[in-house]
């Protein structure tokens, strides 16, 4: 039984991991959305603090995208992490045309939840730093 409970327990885990992935599917470019800090090519979890994994930790980007619901339309014209740039500009979706299966207008060009350029003056409200992905 012992056993049994185990191997659910497991299984059930792997369900969430694998599934969150799938949030990728609803904003444009979310396989290959840039990342800043240079230690991968792509930040994986869009909507997170870390590049490598989902942590509690939502960045603005990934709260915005919660709270409407996962609608790509709802914050495609806004600016979550506050550098200038809409996160559909930074998607490669400058005009909020995109429709998940569709091809988007151009490449991601920026991070729509971490300010950049990252330790930049205009980025300086934000606490977030490439040599510290958590709570620092």
């Amino acid at each position: 039984m012992k056993m049994l409970v185990q191997i659910t327990l497991a299984l059930s885990v792997v369900g969430i991991v694998l599934c969150r992935p799938n949030y990728r599917d609803g904003i444009p470019n979310g396989y290959s959305v840039p990342n800043m800090c240079g230690t991968s090519a792509f930040w994986d979890p869009v909507g997170h603090m870390n590049p490598f994994h989902h942590t509690r930790s939502q960045n603005p980007f990934g709260a915005a995208y919660s709270a409407s619901g996962r609608s790509w339309l709802a914050i495609c014209n806004q600016d979550s992490d506050r550098d200038g740039k809409t996160n559909g500009e930074e998607l490669g979706d400058p005009n909020c045309v995109w429709r998940p299966g569709q091809t988007p207008d151009s490449r991601a060009i920026g991070h729509p939840g971490i300010c950049e350029p990252v330790g930049s003056q205009i980025c300086s409200g934000q606490n977030f730093r490439c040599d510290c992905l958590e709570h620092c």
